[in-house]
């Protein structure tokens, strides 16, 4: 029997002449900020030629909702409009106002090619190279390679070290992370060296203990251990911050934040730190 109390599902067709994810990632984005909303998305990607263009469009009529498009090529876009304009539903290029945008400001027109943006070029080799390092420098590996990092992010465990350095490295950074064990001095190239930005992550103590005794149940390990003791976390935790500050590291506090917002919070760091040491020195 159907469940006559489920809410009709909007459909939103996502269009596009390449993968679909840029537009697909932007739809979620906004999707997120709308609460009690039920959506069916409709992902069309690699509509390059009229005939898959004729499906896409057969299919919305079948399924009216809102269209979200990014395509290049200025006959399809029309066809696209056109037809939506037949059926009565609303077709929205989310690239053009950039484009346009993009235009006025360079005073040149666009290539026009689809999927260009993932094209095999230095960026992709170089994303590619950052995220072999981190693998290779997780956990305080290889610390005899700190130096060659962007980025060394440094905390107790379970302050996100590891997710925040697989997502900045998905952005082309090589990112290193050191643990903070207590009764272990860190490795003596991290206090000592000068050109990676040193970053300091740390939890409240309370959400430390929250996730370290997830962590050992879905190890099913002994949970009779300093390592969930409130009061021996609050000490792991303060005495992080006095390395922190005895070193001059900035602190990210990630009891609040998603691994988006320190990886971004990370990057503004990045680029102070790059710009600083890009900085000509003044003269004497």
């Amino acid at each position: 029997m159907a469940d006559t109390d489920s809410p009709t599902p909007f459909h939103i067709h996502l269009v596009s002449d390449a993968t679909g994810e840029t537009i697909h990632g932007l739809a979620r984005a906004c999707l997120a900020q709308f609460e009690g909303v039920t959506v069916q998305e409709h992902l069309w990607p690699l509509v390059r030629t009229e005939a898959a263009l004729r499906v896409v469009v057969d299919h919305i009529e079948h399924h009216p909702g809102l269209v979200l498009y990014t395509m290049v090529n200025t006959k399809l876009r029309t066809e696209l409009r056109r037809d939506c304009a037949r059926l009565g539903v609303r077709a929205v290029s989310v690239l053009e106002p950039v484009m346009r945008a993009l235009q006025a400001q360079f005073g040149t027109g666009g290539t026009n090619m689809p999927g260009r943006q993932h094209v095999l070029d230095a960026e992709y080799f170089h994303r590619i190279e950052a995220m072999d390092y981190v693998m290779n420098h997780d956990d305080g590996q290889a610390a005899q390679n700190l130096e060659q990092a962007d980025v060394v992010l440094v905390g107790v465990s379970r302050t996100s070290k590891t997710p925040t350095s697989i997502y900045l490295a998905n952005r082309g950074v090589k990112v290193a992370n050191v643990p903070i064990v207590p009764g272990v001095p860190p490795p003596p190239l991290l206090t000592a060296m000068r050109g990676p930005l040193i970053v300091g992550l740390t939890n409240s103590p309370d959400r430390l203990v929250q996730l370290r005794r997830n962590r050992l149940l879905m190890l099913k390990q002994d949970d009779h251990t300093d390592y969930i003791d409130p009061e021996a976390v609050k000490r792991e935790v303060a005495d992080a911050r006095k390395l922190f500050t005895k070193h001059g590291w900035p602190v990210i506090d990630v009891t609040r934040r998603s691994i988006e917002e320190t990886a971004a919070a990370i990057l503004q760091l990045l680029a102070v730190h790059q710009d600083r040491d890009e900085a000509p020195e003044k003269p004497n």
